[in-house]
């Protein structure tokens, strides 16, 4: 992150000299990340180098075929000045507390921008002045005054939550997979190693641990979502579309539906069911099948079971 587009172009020149920048969105350099972060901090001291989804699969910070299992192995003598980690879709604060180098950087949120329904769905909330310095200054400090909170996936509904092979369909947890030597029951492959895996091998705290003065987060489940499954069809159908676009002019912004407007008052404008899914997404009462190999999880508020049992009593009454 660069605090002026003279810095970002002064960057962009340097590693334009090592790969070619403009061969896809996201290009790859023939670099370590050292001496990335020497090139990144020689344009500019207050620019930020933040490792971006730390435990994806296979070549991230921390994923399974990376070669490092901390942030020295990785940046050498610049790791000081690596004051922040992005979670990734796949992975969650409580997750990568339980890892000794997630616990010293700050954890922030930003996954998942690749369209413009999507922008949001991961994101940091700040209490401070809208600058690059005042921003960057809440990160690096990792200020509960400052740095409010994350918005959080739900880490099962990303596509590398656990281990398994996509073309065979097959999806294990960390145990099932070393029952299995981490190998393929179908085709005898290598599994694809998934997040909650390396978080296993790398932990040094039991789950369910959380540093004190940590930033805290909030899992959402995006609107679209949420609409779709009380309607009972897609987030991209015309009726989700539809009823999305009545809440935002009842209510304002989707961020400020999902975890500010009351259940209530939705209730009270016609939504009685949004309401009741709004507020146990809140509550963390959904049901997660995780997502494997590029496959993304699901997550629902209602199980299956449910939901029929409510059409059923629809039809009774």
């Amino acid at each position: 992150i660069a605090p002026s587009f003279e810095i970002a172009e002064k960057i962009n020149t340097q590693l334009g000299w090592i790969g070619n920048l403009k061969s896809d969105g996201r290009p790859i350099l023939g670099l370590d990340a050292e001496e990335l972060t020497k090139i990144i901090l020689g344009a500019g001291e207050s620019c930020l180098v933040i490792p971006a989804h730390m435990m994806t699969p296979w070549f991230s910070l921390f994923g399974s075929r990376s070669g490092f299992d901390s942030l020295e192995e990785c940046f050498g003598k610049y790791s000081e000045f690596i004051y922040a980690g992005e979670t990734g879709l796949s992975a969650d604060p409580a997750m990568l507390w339980r890892l000794p180098d997630c616990r010293r950087i700050t954890l922030i949120s930003n996954s998942d921008a690749h369209s413009a329904p999507h922008i949001g769905r991961e994101a940091n909330v700040f209490k401070t002045e809208l600058s690059y310095e005042g921003i960057a200054e809440a990160i690096k400090s990792g200020s509960r005054e400052r740095f409010l909170f994350t918005i959080e996936f739900f880490p099962q509904e990303g596509r590398y939550y656990y281990d398994g092979h996509r073309r065979c369909g097959v999806s294990f947890s960390p145990q099932e997979t070393k029952k299995r030597n981490g190998l393929c029951p179908v085709c005898g492959r290598a599994l694809t190693v998934g997040v909650l895996n390396r978080v296993e091998e790398l932990a040094d705290k039991p789950e369910g641990f959380r540093p004190e003065n940590a930033v805290p987060y909030k899992s959402l489940i995006p609107l679209r979502k949420i609409i779709g499954e009380v309607l009972g069809v897609g987030p991209d159908a015309k009726r989700t579309e539809g009823e999305y676009e009545k809440l935002l002019q009842s209510f304002g912004s989707e961020l400020d539906i999902l975890l500010n407007v009351s259940p209530s008052a939705l209730s009270e404008a016609g939504f009685p069911e949004i309401a009741q899914s709004v507020r146990r997404a809140r509550e963390g009462k959904v049901r997660a099948e995780p997502g494997y190999d590029g496959v993304y999880g699901k997550a629902r508020i209602f199980p299956k079971e449910e939901r029929e049992k409510s059409a059923g009593q629809k039809l009774l009454f």
